[in-house]
């Protein structure tokens, strides 16, 4: 699921480029190759269908990347430290000794 996923947003990433690089601007930028045929998109021509269709498709990107940043900690919420083995034969500490005990007092009988 995380790799379609990732081909979708791949997908959707191009798409935005292309929309925004389409939509006027000061400079004509590639808006010169979408030609002048203003009765496809209506009175206004591309401008209005341009700026709701990147609304959505940047709408779908943001919705897209939290869907994959979720799958994507879902699946591989793994720790290198939870794949590393403890050795088996674990060496014990030397013995301490035991503190000499205080000499008694000598009884008297």
């Amino acid at each position: 699921m995380v790799t379609v996923l990732f081909v979708f947003q791949i997908i959707l990433a191009v798409v935005l480029t292309i929309l925004v690089l389409l939509q006027k601007s000061s400079s004509i930028g590639l808006g010169a190759y979408s030609g002048s045929n203003d009765s496809v998109f209506g009175a206004k021509g591309p401008a209005g269908f341009l700026v709701k269709a990147t609304f959505t498709v940047g709408l779908v990107f943001i919705v897209n990347t939290i869907a994959l940043g979720y799958m994507y900690n879902k699946s591989y919420n793994a720790s290198i430290v939870d794949e590393m083995s403890t050795p088996s034969s674990v060496p014990t500490p030397p013995a301490v000794p035991a503190a000499p005990s205080a000499p008694s007092a000598p009884t008297t009988k």
